[in-house]
């Protein structure tokens, strides 16, 4: 164990822009110690100093050939800047575009005029040991190329969006064969809209009330809730949000009673997110019981902390040679995971996957 972690990121947005300053802002956090917004100062030997960003792809003009330092500012990236990142001598690759721009961001990213590389040789030649997929909701075929490409370069995978990859059986299998981890899918963030709603759900049920019926709804201002405005990319994202919290409900909720997903775009919000959500049940004799409650994130930094600790997991099972779907941390740190347990459950399988203790057991109920 130990060294370092070579990373091929896949979409130098917003969360790659909160992500790298990360590496900046926490480079000397030492092991041990309670540092605000980091969950694991050390994780199996690895430290969030012995990241370096290795390869970065991109489409948009304002950004291919551009150092990655420079590039994560570029328009329309909106986040909060709160680390300043020396150049890293490593340039924004043009990648195929694919379907990644939907209809919407169309209009705010104007395409390279480079010609796309050759994705797999440039992870082989930058030696990246884990590739990072941050690609736009909805980015199927995009998605589905680079898994081809990070097989074929021998990397392990962390997939961020909710295009259905570690949870899909015949990819887990290519992933097997070839030898190399996986952690998916769709990011759960750190104290998030999906992470508050389960946490909510479990506590009915744990106490004993019957959840009756929820929702969930989310505004932001960045490109994804723009991208997300385009309601046909929108089906994977619910499937995987509502699926996240209707796995931690005591007795399956009717589809009419559970509305998870995003709502709207605001502009004036930038990378903040307002998440609303309510929940309905009955209590003892009875008696109605309501929660409501409304969260506001900055959206990006607010998945970072998550994605530093999966990058991490990752290369220790390739270190292991451990190969597939990682599942204790894909539980913890994915929406839709190849399987669902509890926050506590997931917690633990992750503690036991660092310790090196084998496997968890299949669970029983989805």
């Amino acid at each position: 164990m130990g060294g370092k972690i070579r990373l091929g990121v896949v979409g130098v947005g917003n969360c790659a822009s909160s992500l790298i300053q990360g590496l900046t802002y926490y480079r000397d956090a030492a092991p041990g110690a309670a540092i605000p917004g980091l969950m694991s100062p050390d994780l199996g030997g690895y430290r969030v100093g012995d990241i370096e960003v290795a390869a970065a792809f991109d489409v948009s003009a304002a950004k291919v050939g551009r150092d990655v330092a420079e590039a994560i500012h570029a328009a329309p990236n909106n986040t909060q800047i709160f680390a300043t990142v020396a150049p890293l001598g490593v340039t924004v690759s043009r990648g195929p575009t694919l379907d990644g721009i939907g209809r919407y961001l169309a209009d705010v990213v104007e395409e390279s005029p480079a010609r796309p590389c050759d994705v797999a040789r440039v992870l082989r030649e930058s030696r990246c040991d884990v590739l990072l997929c941050y690609l736009p909701v909805g980015a199927q075929r995009a998605t589905e190329f680079y898994m081809a490409q990070a097989l074929r370069a021998g990397c392990g995978v962390v997939n961020c969006l909710p295009v259905f990859i570690a949870s899909r059986p015949e990819w887990r299998a290519k992933f097997e064969a070839r030898g190399l981890p996986i952690i998916g899918d769709d990011v759960k963030s750190q104290v998030g809209a999906t992470i508050v709603h389960r946490v909510l759900a479990s506590l009915f049920a744990e106490r004993g009330v019957r959840l009756e019926r929820t929702y969930q709804l989310n505004v932001g201002g960045n490109a994804d809730f723009r991208n997300m405005l385009e309601r046909e990319r929108l089906v994977s994202k619910k499937i995987s949000k509502t699926q996240a919290v209707a796995s931690q409900c005591a007795e399956p909720l009717p589809a009419d009673n559970l509305h998870v997903g995003p709502s709207d775009y605001v502009p004036w919000l930038a990378d903040r997110k307002f998440a609303f959500i309510r929940l309905e049940g009955s209590g003892f004799g009875g008696a109605p019981i309501s929660a409501e409650l409304k969260l506001e994130v900055w959206d990006s930094p607010n998945s970072a902390g998550v994605v530093i600790d999966a990058l991490r997991c990752a290369k220790l099972a390739m270190d292991r040679g451990e190969a597939g779907a990682l599942i204790g941390p894909s539980s913890y740190f994915m929406k839709s995971p190849p399987q669902q347990f509890s926050d506590a459950e997931a917690r633990e399988l992750v503690a036991r996957f660092v310790a090196g203790a084998e496997r968890p057991p299949a669970r029983k109920k989805a």
